[in-house]
């Protein structure tokens, strides 16, 4: 009597999830980078003026440190949304 031939197993389906690539990569409207690196630059410039007492009021004023680092910070979110 012929042996009969056995099936092979398929193969074991991997564990995790992959999730399909998106067919379009999503891009940034050109405001998001514009913004950020304006902010960026101001904030900067901000900080050194008040710390090289540039600014109008004389000497180093709080106000225009927080600006500064409020204009770093809204800078550094932006860069988070860029794709």
């Amino acid at each position: 009597m012929p042996k009969t031939k056995r099936r092979k197993a398929p193969p074991p389906k991997p564990s995790r999830y992959t999730p399909p690539k998106p067919k379009t990569a999503k891009r940034s409207p050109l405001w998001v980078p514009v913004t950020m690196f304006t902010a960026l630059g101001l904030g900067m410039a901000v900080v050194l003026g008040d710390y090289l007492e540039l600014l109008p009021g004389g000497a180093a004023r709080n106000g225009y440190l927080f600006l500064g680092l409020g204009l770093l910070v809204g800078g550094f979110i932006l860069s988070t949304q860029l794709r």
